[in-house]
């Protein structure tokens, strides 16, 4: 298929860029030829990063959920390099396992503040540059915006709301030959799935990865699911998911999700799940 975004002599702005899948679409997209700002929290992180990556990046540092400092980030971006034309909306953070009984109002909008709003922050501060130079966004969702978040509500919610914004910006930045793709990734092996399944001693992360079915609890790498990312934005893809099984899930979600929602009220490892969860 021929390639709609030859990446050499792009510039690309990827955030949560230090570790994981962003330092790993980081690394592929300048591979490609093209130079990239890696954008952290932790400016020391970003720096590391950069210095693995090589010559034609930029450390930067900023919380997604402050519209001024990715406003600020944006800029230097451009009075380095001269511009920008990709944009990887990537940073996130995962919730603890509570039911919503639990979770309590300030965790629960502060992932919606970092997993959506955040997205919707950057978005917003590099959509000037994307419209003028018929650039591509990339928003990271997630297989969580297909499926029902038991136990993981705000995370949920966040990452159905991406899926949105992504499919909405995409076809509102055709008219300026500027386009947009929404990641979904299934289990990948960052440090966010570790903390968040592989607990020791934590019974709720055990018993709720133990329901999904043994094919899915496979995890690809980050250099894996980085590559898939930097593939899609060369072809411009409307929707990157992996692993690929996922995408019948995808496209089926409107017949299986009212059969899943039913089957779950009736599991009796999940509602026992759901109950540990309470008491822990």
């Amino acid at each position: 298929m021929k390639t709609q975004l030859p990446l050499p002599g792009k510039v690309a702005l990827v955030t949560g860029g230090a570790r994981g899948i962003g330092f790993e679409t980081a690394r592929q997209l300048h591979e490609r030829g093209a130079s990239v700002a890696v954008l952290d929290l932790d400016l020391d992180a970003a720096q590391s990063a950069c210095e693995q990556i090589g010559a034609r990046t930029l450390p930067l540092a900023a919380d997604v959920t402050d519209s001024a400092a990715l406003r600020r980030a944006v800029s230097v971006t451009v009075e380095h390099f001269g511009g920008l034309d990709i944009a990887v909306a990537n940073a996130g953070v995962a919730p603890p396992m509570k039911p919503m009984t639990k979770i309590g109002g300030e965790v629960f909008e502060r992932i919606v503040e970092v997993d959506l709003l955040g997205v919707w922050r950057t978005v917003d501060a590099v959509l000037p540059q994307i419209v003028a130079r018929r650039g591509h966004v990339v928003v990271v969702a997630s297989v969580a915006a297909f499926a029902p978040g038991v136990l993981s509500a705000p995370y949920a919610v966040s990452k159905a709301g991406v899926e949105q914004l992504g499919r909405a910006l995409r076809t509102e930045l055709k008219i300026h030959g500027a386009s947009a793709s929404v990641a979904y990734f299934g289990f990948i092996d960052t440090d966010m799935v570790r903390d968040a399944f592989d607990g020791i001693g934590d019974p709720v992360a055990q018993r709720l990865q133990a329901l999904f079915p043994s094919f899915t609890r496979k995890r690809q790498t980050p250099a894996q699911a980085g590559a898939v990312v930097v593939n899609g934005i060369e072809q411009r893809a409307a929707r990157i998911i992996t692993p690929s099984y996922w995408r019948v899930y995808s496209v089926l979600r409107g017949v299986l999700n009212p059969i899943i929602d039913r089957s779950m009220e009736r599991d009796k490892r999940l509602l026992e799940a759901i109950r540990v969860a309470e008491r822990a």
